[in-house]
């Protein structure tokens, strides 16, 4: 009597059981066909994408990628040219200011000789100016001397 009890409150296995077979039932019956369906589709559309899809994208990948690589070399053979050009440029301009201040420094050169030669110049002429300030000078003594005696 315990064990019919139990059985009837407690074990829900044939509930269970029952419910499974009715559910496969229905899942087999109604969704088999469809999920046959959908999986043969699925099949037609690999297919196609494999065989007709996928062809055309890699022809136009390769076609795409030739260009742009035929771009590319023209623009890296310009920017290359530009790039010597800026060089050659540079190199006109440092040559440029070396050459001025090569131009400068041998200016600087000159001006300094002749600034040594006219101190000489200066030079000789106060030495000359003082040997005739000392000769006038002496004879101004002597002179001086002379009147002196009286």
């Amino acid at each position: 009597d315990v064990g019919e009890v139990y059985s009837r409150l407690l074990d829900h296995r044939p509930v269970i059981q029952g419910e499974i077979r009715y559910f496969v039932k229905e899942f087999e019956e109604k969704r088999g066909l469809r999920e046959l369906r959908v999986l043969e589709n699925l099949k037609n559309t690999i297919f196609e994408t494999n065989e007709r899809v996928l062809p055309k994208c890699e022809q136009a990948m390769q076609d795409n990628l030739s260009e742009t690589f035929k771009r590319l070399q023209a623009a890296n053979a310009m920017i290359h040219r530009l790039q010597e050009r800026e060089y050659e440029a540079r190199k006109l301009q440092a040559d440029k200011a070396m050459a001025r201040e090569e131009k400068c420094i041998a200016h600087w050169e000159e001006f300094m000789k002749e600034q040594q030669n006219k101190r000489a110049e200066v030079d000789e002429e106060h030495r000359k100016a003082m040997e005739r300030l000392k000769e006038q000078y002496s004879e101004m003594e002597k002179e001086l001397a002379k009147y002196v005696s009286f």
